[in-house]
């Protein structure tokens, strides 16, 4: 894979210089500055597409850019930052997406199918694309892994809006299982969004499926989880996902 460091710095005409702090010059120039990184993030998410991931190089996005190598790496130090850039720009569009169903409905069950389906929405103009990529984000040691430190601030993201989900609904919960589910329907999505890689129906249509029967066991099984005769076997299974959560 072609790195950063493969590819020498070039001049950075849109850095923010002292005088360009003044009151008078910083919002237009924080603008620019703006519309160029969109520019340049939109132009690799299409040479991904188009070319692969291993095989597109900073200098080669610059140039379709029309930006200076120095100035993309001005605005994304590596290939990697740029892919953190698309997770953290997916993120904010899947919670603009989940927006109505999340305020017009309290129950669980559509509050989540809405969100799920809203999620498929955000990410079909890059199914193409997906199962290339997916080949380096399943590496562990991989930067672009949805669980490395580097996606922690998308993946807190995509937690909070499970969080909302779970915290706007009016469904009944044991207090350690609602601290508990939002991460765990993250998890689940992440399931559903391997299924969509990989799923070659028109449309995505078999992950639609999935998710619109999947939902109703989720909501009878949280439903279930308050009878006192479920709670010890909850506590073993919330005191498992914890210790996995803190073993090295």
């Amino acid at each position: 894979m072609t790195t950063a460091a493969a590819e020498p710095a070039e001049p950075q005409p849109d850095a923010p210089t002292e005088a360009g702090t003044e009151a008078g010059t910083a919002k237009p120039r924080r603008a620019r500055g703006e519309q160029t990184r969109q520019l340049i993030l939109e132009t690799a998410l299409r040479l991904f597409r188009e070319r692969g991931y291993a095989e597109t190089t900073m200098r080669v996005i610059a140039k379709e850019a029309g930006v200076a190598v120095g100035n993309a790496y001005y605005y994304f130090d590596s290939k990697e930052h740029l892919i953190q850039g698309f997770y953290d720009r997916n993120q904010a569009a899947h919670h603009a997406a989940a927006g109505p169903i999340l305020a017009t409905e309290k129950e669980l069950a559509p509050r989540l199918r809405g969100v799920l389906h809203a999620g498929i929405d955000v990410n079909a103009p890059y199914h193409s694309f997906a199962a290339t990529f997916f080949k380096t984000a399943a590496e562990p040691t991989s930067p672009l892994s949805p669980f490395s430190r580097e996606s922690a601030p998308a993946r807190e993201a995509a937690i909070a809006i499970f969080r909302e989900v779970v915290d706007g609904s009016t469904a009944k919960l044991d207090p350690e299982l609602r601290k508990e589910l939002p991460e765990l329907l993250w998890l689940g999505w992440m399931g559903v969004v391997l299924f969509w890689v990989y799923d070659k129906s028109p449309g995505q249509r078999r992950t639609r499926r999935l998710i619109d029967g999947a939902v109703p066991l989720i909501d009878r099984l949280v439903s279930l989880s308050r009878l006192r005769v479920l709670r010890p076997a909850l506590r073993q299974v919330l005191a498992l996902i914890e210790t996995v959560r803190k073993d090295d």
